[in-house]
């Protein structure tokens, strides 16, 4: 078998995760077929930054396929603390697991990893960079609610300059057929340049907005909400300037299509105001549920690991 990595979204192609999602599907319908199909596989999870969600919706991921999990929670409990590279690490637990979920502050860190690395390495989020396990995620979910993905019209709101999450599945759903984007930010917060250029280099539309009202989401079949995180500025007063530059609550919702729905990779802070969570409309904890479907299928395809009959 050849060894593979995910490092970014655009590592599958179209077909590969399409098949993907289809098999996070049927694992969604019927987990408990599945339940044995990585027992005596090992997960290492290797997390040089505080997580939540990712970390333990991968451990739950190799749990529910019959495997086991070992790792580090911070790099202060991590031999990192005391000076061992990237490199050495994994060099280290390739000896131990037979597959990695690495997250790090530094953008690819986890790409050097999968350099050094004999089990498969994936990136749970370097910086500012990439999160593929999320978009994948977000893929899923906006398939299982929109049933496809051409022709949709996705609005991003919030931190599109350092969400990592956001470059990913604007690069993700890129691939797809007639989307639209609408990209809604403070002014410095925009999505970087490379990401817009390419945008236009493949002819997809979009537009920018600083307002988050009733004509900015006229139309939107999703709308992805994002938080302004604290830990990527280097000047708190501007974080404090910034953080409730959006709030979607209740009487922003009246104004929004009886269609759409609401997205958030989360944690949240006050950019969804929980009376919100209420609404048919508000998708995001069925979202984080989704991910453990999507990591369950990503380990399994990673490791070769055929389906049950």
């Amino acid at each position: 078998m050849v060894l593979r990595h995910l490092m970014s979204p655009l590592d599958l192609t179209v077909e590969e995760m399409d098949a993907l999602l289809s098999l996070a599907g049927r694992i969604e319908k019927d987990p408990k077929k599945y339940a044995h199909v990585c027992d005596g596989k090992r997960l290492a999870t290797l997390f040089y930054e505080p997580s939540t969600r990712t970390r333990l919706s991968f451990e739950a991921a190799m749990l529910n396929l019959g495997g086991t999990v070992l790792g580090f929670s911070s790099a202060d409990s991590s031999s990192a603390a005391k000076g061992e590279s990237v490199a050495d690490t994994i060099r280290v637990i390739s000896c131990y697991a037979d597959i990695a979920a690495m997250r790090h502050p530094k953008e690819g860190a986890p790409l050097v990893a999968s350099m050094h690395s004999l089990i498969p390495v994936i990136n749970a989020g370097d910086g500012g960079h990439q999160h593929p396990t999320q978009t994948l995620t977000d893929l899923l979910t906006i398939r299982e609610l929109k049933g496809g993905f051409d022709g949709l019209t996705i609005g991003l709101c919030g931190d599109l300059k350092f969400g990592r999450t956001v470059h990913s599945l604007i690069e993700a759903l890129s691939r797809y057929d007639g989307l639209r984007f609408k990209l809604i930010s403070p002014a410095e917060l925009k999505v970087p340049s490379y990401v817009k250029a390419s945008l236009k280099t493949k002819g997809i539309p979009y537009e920018q907005s600083e307002r988050l009202d009733a004509d900015t989401m006229a139309g939107l079949d999703i709308l992805y909400m994002t938080r302004v995180q604290k830990e990527r500025f280097f000047n708190e007063d501007d974080y404090i300037r910034m953080k409730d530059f959006y709030v979607l609550d209740r009487e922003k919702l009246a104004m929004a299509p009886k269609d759409m729905y609401i997205l958030h990779p989360l944690p949240r802070v006050n950019e969804i105001s929980v009376d919100v969570d209420d609404d048919p409309r508000a998708a995001y904890f069925r979202q984080a549920r989704y991910g453990v479907y999507v990591r369950m299928a990503l380990i399994m395809t990673l490791l070769g690991i055929e389906e049950p009959a």
